[in-house]
């Protein structure tokens, strides 16, 4: 059965917005746990606009379930990841001026960076994913590079502007998960999904792990983060 890995970078994007120390997303990882979640994700951006290293370092030692930490391959972001022992790394593209993470890695363009990435993290103990768009070439290529897990971008997915481009993103996003399977691949999925499109993509099945952030984030608003964690749990659970 998929799980639940709630992204809390937005509760920290609030609290940098003021430059003060609340809402915590530390608290809200807690929050997040008791409510049904089953990891916790979080972006340490190489700007830190939003989680900080502080964040991280206490996310550490007091998450239950599992940290993914998502992160660029560079040689910082990799000594960090080191020492902090995630148990999962989670290489994604970054570039500064960007909102948020726009689309998957090209790895067949970055093949020895990440590969050589993907073997110090896993030297490391560290379980390796690769967030990629749903291409076989790129499947291919990250199954070529060591990594032990892929994470299928599905914003295309997300941002599908009526039903027939959205049968045609899942049939995509099938087809790559068939694939990662083929080549002993786990397959994890986020970017963009929200209460509604998540019931059509955890029914087609394959899928570990579902990342989601921005709109139970947004829910937590109106119900609260207990409640909109459990129905985006029910959602996936019951898909």
């Amino acid at each position: 059965m998929a799980k639940l890995g709630l992204n809390v970078d937005h509760i920290a994007t609030v609290r940098q917005a003021r430059g003060g120390i609340e809402p915590d997303p530390v608290t809200a990882a807690a929050l997040g746990e008791l409510a049904g979640a089953e990891g916790i994700t979080i972006h340490l951006r190489e700007d830190r606009r939003h989680i900080q290293d502080r964040d991280l370092e206490i996310m550490r030692q007091t998450i239950k379930t599992r940290l993914n930490l998502e992160m660029a391959a560079t040689q910082e972001m990799v000594r960090v990841a080191l020492k902090i022992k995630p148990e999962q790394v989670t290489l994604v593209p970054e570039k500064r001026q960007e909102l948020t993470t726009e689309g998957g890695l090209d790895v067949i363009l970055n093949a020895k960076l990440i590969s050589d990435t993907v073997k110090r993290l896993r030297d490391g103990g560290i379980i390796v994913s690769l967030f990629v768009d749903p291409n076989q070439e790129q499947i291919k290529a990250a199954s070529k590079s060591g990594a032990d897990y892929i994470e299928i971008h599905t914003g295309r997915y997300a941002e599908a502007p009526d039903w027939k481009a959205r049968e045609y993103e899942l049939e995509t996003i099938d087809t790559a998960i068939k694939l990662a399977r083929k080549v002993s691949m786990g397959v994890n999925a986020g970017h963009g999904l929200n209460y509604v499109n998540i019931k059509a993509l955890a029914a087609i099945g394959g899928i570990e792990e579902f990342n989601i952030g921005h709109s139970i984030i947004s829910r937590a608003l109106l119900t609260g983060l207990d409640r909109a964690v459990r129905d985006m749990v029910e959602l996936i659970k019951y898909a």
